[in-house]
């Protein structure tokens, strides 16, 4: 580990004010530290000669504003570090939030969300360390040894000359142990990144565990994962305390050569007494902060791993290629046809492609029933219009426009989505039915509630559609969580709606009032609706059918090229 990641004041720049007062408040205490030497020799020495008590009393006094003053500048710098501290922390968590936003679901498919989460949270909070303790402690490193070499030379440039020669033993022994540290340290980090994923995994399907009579075998896991990251921990631990032990007994010996050669010359009468008193009251002070130092670098290794780790996602370029270009033209999802001209998928991770070579055609007011077995590709291929993957190759334009060329957020805001098992947050019920339209009147979030069945269930709730639901939306059943789905879609009002098997998952009379109301919801709209349900295939302009990733049924013939300012999306 470098002693100071650049990155983080690259990611994090309102820190650097605080960082730059750090450094300042450790030039106050370096100029300190040599006051509170003078002082002390002056002290001991006039003690020994018998100086007079005014002088003695006056020399007393100095010493103390000195020592005052520098436990005052070491607080300020402590103080504005542990602000640097919380400034970076809250930087990397909102840079850290939008990036994994614009890498999308994608990407966050292949990671585990527990492992994310504790990386922005018990992660980043292990920062604390790092700029409260570690980078003053540095920067004193920085600072008083050399302040101190040079003012040691001026008194006597025999005992100067030992001091730099065993001032470079620190750092070469921190640096040797550390490389060990940051091993142990990243091994921690991961056994730790593993456990809270894991955690949240059992947590979530604890009721499927229970079913099965897994829960028990569950926790036996947890506890063996458990049990890893503590002998990590105590790994990490016993090489900080070696660490402790190998940097004390290194400055112990090295204090214990100046000593003797000065206590020799001191004998010898080569060398006066407040001169001795100086340079063995400021030997000490050399090799403190780089004691210091190395002990408070085990402390921050936590922080920094986890750190490191946001870097990496932070850097992770983002495969939307329509990230941050402008519309080549306006476009309208009620005229304009949508066309996938040889549209190949492949997810990142995986030797075979979701989709191969789709080309079909989407009219406006068209209502389309996709179908295919489990694995064929459906969802892979609302992926691509949902704008949550992209294609590893060929062609989607609407309306002569290459998809690739219009922003995200332009294009999903003419779409609506009704998921198999759509998600529900911890607010409102009105707040959920209104996430397209946060601006929405309580007129129109009732009307579209009606629209899609969900009014009655709603106004029996206990504070109406005031109801705060828990998390997921679980006190709800399956049907009343698609009708608020569904209602989402109606207020959105969208010419294109997406629908993923809405009634996959309910009972036969459920299901039947639920496609009532997604029959409502395709009325003048253009309609993809993945489904297995014979009756909707039949209600169906066109029928989809796909296998292995392939478009198994004729379709309506293509253009024979892509129009005119389309462009090819290739990885």
């Amino acid at each position: 580990m470098r002693p100071l990641d650049p990155r983080l004041l690259r990611y994090a720049a309102g820190a650097r004010g605080y960082l730059a007062w750090t450094v300042g408040l450790g030039l106050v205490v370096t100029g300190l530290v040599l006051a509170q030497a003078g002082l002390l020799a002056q002290l001991l020495a006039g003690a020994v000669a018998g100086t007079g008590a005014r002088a003695f009393a006056g020399s007393l006094a100095a010493l103390a504003v000195v020592l005052a003053a520098r436990a005052g500048a070491s607080y300020g710098g402590e103080t504005a570090a542990l602000r640097a501290a919380a400034r970076v922390k809250s930087e990397l968590r909102g840079l850290l939030s939008l990036k994994v936003v614009r890498l999308g679901p994608s990407w966050l498919a292949g990671r585990q969300p527990g492992e994310i989460t504790a990386l922005s949270t018990r992660g980043l909070d292990a920062l604390d360390p790092y700029f409260a303790r570690y980078l003053p402690q540095l920067a004193l490193a920085c600072l008083v040894p050399v302040a101190v070499l040079i003012r040691v030379a001026l008194a006597d440039w025999i005992s100067a000359l030992v001091i730099a020669l065993t001032l470079p033993l620190i750092p070469v022994f921190a640096v040797l142990v550390g490389q060990h540290t940051r091993v142990q340290t990243q091994r921690q980090w991961r056994l730790l990144a593993t456990l809270g994923g894991h955690f949240l995994d059992v947590v979530e399907g604890l009721t499927t565990l229970k079913v099965f009579g897994r829960a028990k075998a569950q926790a036996a896991v947890i506890g063996t994962v458990t049990d890893q990251h503590r002998r990590a921990t105590m790994a990490t631990l016993r090489v900080a305390f070696l660490s402790a032990l190998v940097l004390e007994l290194a400055a112990t010996i090295a204090t214990a050569l100046v000593a003797v050669e000065v206590g020799l010359r001191l004998l010898a009468g080569h060398m006066d007494y407040r001169t001795a008193l100086l340079v063995l009251v400021l030997t000490p002070e050399a090799y403190l902060p780089l004691r210091n130092a190395g002990a408070q670098f085990h402390a921050s290794t936590e922080g920094v791993a986890a750190a490191a780790q946001v870097f990496e996602i932070l850097e992770t370029p983002a495969d939307h290629a329509a990230a941050g270009h402008p519309a080549a033209s306006a476009f309208d999802l009620r005229h304009d046809v949508i066309c996938l001209h040889g549209v190949c998928l492949r997810y990142p991770g995986r030797d075979h492609q979701a989709l191969t070579d789709v080309s079909v055609a989407i009219r406006p007011g068209e209502q389309i029933a996709i179908t295919g077995s489990s694995g064929a590709g459906k969802s892979s291929l609302l992926a691509l219009l949902l704008r949550v993957a992209d294609p590893t190759s060929g062609v989607i334009d609407v309306g002569g426009t290459s998809l690739a060329h219009i922003p995200p957020g332009d294009w999903r805001a003419q779409l609506a989505w009704v998921p198999q098992q759509p998600h529900l947050f911890s607010v409102s019920v009105a707040d959920n039915i209104a996430l397209g339209r946060p601006g929405a009147s309580r007129d129109e979030i009732e009307r579209a509630a009606a629209l899609a069945g969900a009014g009655e269930f709603i106004t029996r709730l206990p504070a109406g559609y005031d109801t705060i639901l828990g998390e997921r939306g679980l006190q709800l059943s399956s049907g009343q969580r698609q009708r608020i789905a569904l209602a989402r879609a109606f207020l959105v009002d969208a010419p294109l709606v997406l629908l993923d098997e809405p009634t996959a998952h309910l009972d036969p009379f459920s299901a039947q009032e639920l496609q009532a109301a997604v029959g409502a919801l395709m009325s003048h709209r253009t309609v993809l609706q993945v489904t297995h349900d014979p009756a909707v295939v039949a209600a169906a302009d066109r029928v989809l059918s796909l296998e292995a990733g392939r478009v198994v049924q004729r379709l309506p013939a293509l253009p024979a090229a892509a129009p005119a300012g389309s462009l090819a999306v290739a990885r």
